[in-house]
C-alpha cells in the first residue's frame, strides 16, 4: 500500500536508575557511576493512520545530542513513502552528512529507523522477526544487571539464582578492576555457585591493557567460559584478533562500535568469534541487517547488547543460534513484558516491536517536539 509520513513525534525520556551503577570503567576512574538512561523516542504517523515507534539511548552522556540531531532532520521524511526505509536512511545521513556516519549522529537515526520497521510490521499484522524471517520462536538469553562490581559477591551469587529461577538461561558478571586476583576470586565464587553446566560470561568493560588481557584471560580459561567479553579496547581489532587466537574460550566484543564500518574492521581481522552490535548504536535496524549478513558470511555468532526488546526480534533473525542480553532497566517505559522460561526469550505474537510507552515513560519525558499533521514544529516540555 502506498502511503505517507504525515507525522513525526520526538521524545526525550530520561530513565532513573534505582542504584548508582558501576563497572571496571568506574573501579579504573574513567567514568562515573551511571544514574540514568536517556532515551530518544520515535513515533511516526502515516495519513492511512498507521502508527509506528522506535527508540534509542545513552549512558551518562549524550542524550540531549541525539534529540538535537534527529530534531533537526526528521522533517525531511514528511510525505515520504514507509516502505522505502533503505532509502529514506540514505536521506537522513545526508542530510546531516557534516557531522558524520557514526556516533550520536547515526544513533539519532535509529530511532527513526526502528520506528519505520515497526510500522511496517504492524501493517503486515506480523511481529518484527517473522517479518525479518525468523529462524526460531525463541532466543538463548543471559542476565548482566545482577553482576556489576557495585554488587558484594554475595549479593551476585543471590542474583545469580534468581535470574535462573525467572527463566533466563545464563549469567554475566563484570570484571576487570585494577586487581586482577579479585577478578578471579569473583569468577571463581560465581562458577562454584552456579556448577559447571551454567552458561557463565564475563565483561571486562575494555580495561585491560594487552600484557594483562593476556595474563587474565589465560587464567579464565579454568572456568568454561561462554565467552569473555571486551577484554581490550573495543577499537583495538589487531589485539583482540590475538587474544582469539590464543585463547580457546571465545572472544566478545562490538557494543561500543558506532557503525557497521567500525564491526567490518572485527571481522576483516578476525578479531571476535562473538559479534555484539547494538542495533541503536549503529544506526538501527536497517543497518544492523547490513552486519548481520557479513556476520554469518564470516561465520561468527551473534550476541546484541542491551535493548532487548528490539534485540530479541533480530536474533531471531540470526541463521547462527544467538544470545540476547536479558536487561530489566526498560520496564517502566513499557506496558509489555517479555517472556522468559527455560533459558530462553519467548517472542510475542503482537506485531512490529509489540510495544507500547507507558504512562511513566510520558511522566518522564523531558523534552518531545512534533513535525507534520497539518502543523509546523511544535515544542512542549515534559
Amino acid at each position: 500500500m502506498i502511503d505517507e509520513i504525515s507525522g513525526i513525534t520526538l521524545s526525550s525520556v530520561r530513565l532513573p536508575l534505582p542504584t548508582g551503577i558501576s563497572d571496571a570503567k568506574v573501579f579504573t576512574g574513567r567514568q562515573r557511576p551511571m544514574t540514568e538512561v536517556m532515551l530518544l523516542f520515535a513515533e511516526v504517523r502515516t495519513e492511512a493512520g498507521l502508527d509506528g515507534l522506535g527508540f534509542s539511548y545513552a549512558k551518562r552522556a549524550g542524550g540531549p545530542a541525539q534529540f538535537a540531531h534527529a530534531r533537526e532532520v526528521a522533517p525531511d521524511l514528511l510525505g515520504e513513502d514507509p516502505n522505502d526505509i533503505g532509502r529514506l536512511w540514505t536521506k537522513l545521513v545526508w542530510a546531516g552528512a557534516s557531522v558524520g556516519r557514526g556516533g550520536a549522529a547515526t544513533q539519532a537515526l535509529a530511532a527513526i529507523d526502528v520506528a519505520l520497521w515497526d510500522l511496517k510490521a504492524r501493517r503486515a499484522g506480523l511481529p518484527l522477526a517473522k517479518l525479518l524471517g525468523a529462524h526460531r520462536d525463541s532466543v538463548r538469553c543471559y542476565n548482566t544487571s545482577g553482576g556489576f562490581l557495585h554488587e558484594p559477591i554475595e549479593r551476585v551469587l543471590d542474583n545469580a539464582t534468581a535470574t535462573l529461577e525467572s527463566g533466563v538461561g545464563g549469567v554475566k558478571i563484570k570484571v576487570g578492576q585494577p586487581d586482577r586476583r579479585a577478578d578471579l576470586r569473583r569468577v571463581a565464587a560465581v562458577r562454584a555457585h552456579l556448577g559447571d553446566d551454567v552458561p557463565l560470561m564475563v565483561d571486562a568493560n575494555q580495561q585491560w591493557d594487552r600484557p594483562t588481557a593476556a595474563r587474565v584471560c589465560h587464567d579464565l580459561e579454568e572456568f568454561g567460559l561462554v565467552w569473555i567479553e571486551e577484554p581490550l579496547d573495543a577499537y583495538d581489532a589487531q589485539g583482540h584478533a590475538d587474544l582469539a587466537r590464543a585463547l580457546v574460550t571465545p572472544v566478545a566484543t562490538g557494543e561500543m562500535l558506532t557503525s557497521v564500518a567500525e564491526h567490518d574492521e572485527l571481522i576483516r581481522h578476525r578479531a571476535a568469534d562473538i559479534l555484539q552490535p547494538d542495533a541503536p548504536r549503529i544506526g538501527g535496524i536497517t543497518q544492523f541487517l547490513r552486519l548481520a549478513t557479513l556476520a554469518e558470511h564470516a561465520d561468527l555468532g551473534l550476541a546484541p547488547h542491551f535493548a532487548m526488546e528490539l534485540h530479541v526480534h533480530l536474533a531471531a533473525a540470526y541463521p547462527h543460534e544467538p544470545w540476547v542480553e536479558h536487561f530489566d532497566w526498560l520496564y517502566p517505559l513499557f506496558n509489555e513484558r517479555l517472556v522468559t522460561e527455560g533459558g530462553r526469550m519467548r517472542l510475542s505474537d503482537r506485531p512490529g516491536l509489540g510495544i507500547t510507552l507507558s504512562d511513566q515513560a510520558r511522566a518522564w519525558t523531558v523534552d518531545t517536539v512534533a513535525f507534520g499533521e497539518h502543523c509546523s514544529e511544535q515544542a512542549d516540555g515534559p
